[in-house]
């Protein structure tokens, strides 16, 4: 604190503009509609975007609950987020009727619509899935091995290096044709 009782430094002007333009770009609204919805001058919320001004708190949280994100987020550098799952780790999925594992690697997070699976199977019964909500894509590349993949009625053989997509809203298969046939599965949410 400065003698006169302020907090020393003051706020993170730079942080603040670029977490107001990241946020309100995410959230595909103009800078004249942010101003309107919290309640604030253009003129002020143009001041902050571009690094000028002294944003009170209570503007700083008009804005937060306009563009429905935390207070920190639009004041704190945002800090890169590193996740490893090591070989053998992960919550695992064993199919009934297949010898076929899926262990999840990423789960969607907020506003992106997609999961990651390390798949590996074995030769004999397929994995048969059935159709998932409209709009699913699945992407697979395979690793290890060889495999048909695709649509139930016409799977197509990969093998290591391989991608393929198709869609996942209809009855698709995954039949591994050598042992330790292993791939990478993207499932997207359209």
């Amino acid at each position: 604190m400065a003698q006169d009782g302020s907090p020393r430094g003051g706020p993170p002007l730079d942080v603040i503009a670029a977490g107001l333009q990241r946020e309100r770009r995410r959230a595909g609204l103009s800078l004249a509609e942010v101003a309107r919805r919290a309640g604030i001058a253009k003129s002020t919320l143009s001041q902050l975007e571009s690094g000028t001004g002294n944003p009170s708190v209570e503007t700083l949280w008009a804005l937060s609950v306009t563009l429905d994100v935390p207070f920190a987020q639009l004041v704190e550098p945002p800090r890169p987020q590193v996740q490893v799952i090591r070989a053998g780790e992960g919550p695992a999925f064993a199919a009934e009727r297949a010898e076929y594992v899926a262990v999840l690697l990423a789960s969607s997070p907020p506003g992106i619509r997609r999961d990651i699976y390390l798949v590996t199977a074995q030769p004999g019964s397929a994995r048969e899935s059935d159709p998932h909500m409209p709009g699913v894509v699945e992407h697979v590349v395979l690793s290890t091995g060889r495999a048909l993949v695709g649509v139930a009625e016409e799977p197509v053989e990969i093998g290591p290096g391989d991608y393929i997509a198709y869609p996942g809203d209809l009855a698709h298969v995954f039949r591994a044709l050598e042992p330790g046939t292993s791939a990478v599965l993207v499932q997207e949410h359209r």
